[in-house]
């Protein structure tokens, strides 16, 4: 794999995702500075993680402040709720002006009306339901383009009763 240039992200969440992130962008040699609520979720990080950790909410501008976000080159949500990581990222790309920004969501619905902000999403909804289809039917596994939601329109219209 080629290496990439260094670049210097902000995660919010330090989940299973976000700390996974966190590590793995950390071994490659990336400035990483991950964000949670929680004290106990960091020890989901690697012993060897070398990036910072900061307690606080990663709505709150003083928190975004000490994480360094306006010196960030990417910005990435990985938190439980999608409101929340759509709510931060436009916070790191409006008043902070990180040039990338992603979020991680669940509902395949929003995607659409993030993706007309501007947004960045991964909807792991739809990643995972793709995958698995493609698992199930003996499929290779397709562009990561493949996933993200547009492969599935037809179901998601079709079950949005709400």
């Amino acid at each position: 794999m080629p290496r990439r240039n260094r670049v210097k992200v902000v995660i919010l969440g330090c989940g299973r995702v976000g700390s996974t992130i966190a590590t793995t962008m950390s071994r490659e040699g990336h400035e990483v500075t991950i964000i949670d609520q929680n004290p106990d979720s960091f020890r989901r990080l690697s012993a060897d993680f070398s990036g910072a950790k900061i307690l606080g909410n990663g709505i709150d501008e003083d928190t975004l402040r000490r994480a360094q976000v306006d010196k960030a080159d990417a910005f990435v949500a990985t938190t439980n709720g999608d409101n929340r990581n759509i709510m931060s990222v436009q916070m790191a790309k409006v008043r902070f002006n990180v040039p990338k920004v992603v979020a991680r969501i669940y509902d395949p619905n929003r995607a659409y009306a993030y993706a007309e902000l501007g947004i960045d999403t991964i909807c792991t909804t739809c990643v995972g339901a793709g995958l698995m289809r493609d698992m199930i039917l003996g499929n290779e596994f397709g562009a990561v383009q493949d996933y993200l939601c547009s492969g599935l329109d037809s179901v998601i219209e079709e079950g949005d009763h709400a």
